[in-house]
């Protein structure tokens, strides 16, 4: 039995790791899926709150857990390791980014995404992620009407001083792997390779966790199992 710790992005919500979740618990494994607040409630100091809430919701998981990071989230990663100590056994990002200490996520974006995002921004605020899509793709990437709905009604607009905070000084100190699920993250996937992560590559979606959990949930096993492996 293994024990994950999903981590949604700050920029969705927690269904993000609804139907995984399900599945690994339903295949005998420990899960658990801590609610990150929304950014547009909070007041600064971004990378420490959510870090506390996701250690928070963490707290239930035993010994030797797994943080599995999607998209934004793998930025956490460091801090939330950080928090929970001797409990974390290793870390498997999705499709995520990858930790940058002391630098901003501006620092690490694209120069063209950094700028459409700062000229799309009013009041500070920038859309909420769903409207950074161009029309349909959203649709094409989840068909399902409900599912569609589910994940809008948890984005809220998204405050852009939380892409120019620099995130903590705290390095990756945990063994990782890597499940890469869309051509945006090859970058970060060809980066864990030559570090020597496990990798998987799963030619689906970037929102696979959610329209495809049967296939990400039996890889994440896959990978844990590997991390188990290295750690021995």
């Amino acid at each position: 039995m293994a024990r994950f710790v999903l981590l949604h992005s700050p920029l969705l919500g927690p269904l993000s790791w609804r139907g995984v979740a399900e599945l690994l618990g339903a295949a005998g494994h420990e899960t658990a899926t801590p609610e990150l607040p929304r950014l547009v409630d909070l007041d600064g100091d971004y990378y420490a709150t959510l870090a506390d809430a996701a250690a928070k919701g963490a707290a239930g998981v035993a010994e030797d857990a797994i943080l599995v990071a999607h998209s934004g989230a793998g930025a956490l990663v460091p801090a939330v390791s950080e928090r929970l100590g001797d409990n974390v056994a290793g870390a498997i990002f999705v499709d995520a980014i990858l930790p940058h200490p002391g630098r901003s996520w501006f620092d690490t974006a694209p120069a063209e995404m950094r700028q459409n995002l700062r000229a799309g921004a009013q009041a500070g605020l920038l859309p909420a992620w769903h409207d950074w899509w161009p029309p349909g793709a959203l649709e094409r990437l989840l068909p399902d009407d409900a599912l569609r709905a589910a994940l809008v009604d948890e984005l809220g607009p998204i405050p852009t001083a939380y892409f120019e905070e620099p995130a903590p000084d705290d390095a990756l100190a945990i063994p990782a792997a890597y499940l890469k699920l869309s051509d945006s993250y090859e970058d970060e996937a060809r980066l864990a390779n030559r570090q020597g992560w496990p990798l998987v590559r799963l030619p689906l979606s970037h929102l696979a966790p959610i329209s495809h959990p049967d296939a990400v949930a039996l890889a994440l096993q896959g990978l844990a199992e590997r991390l188990a492996t290295q750690g021995s």
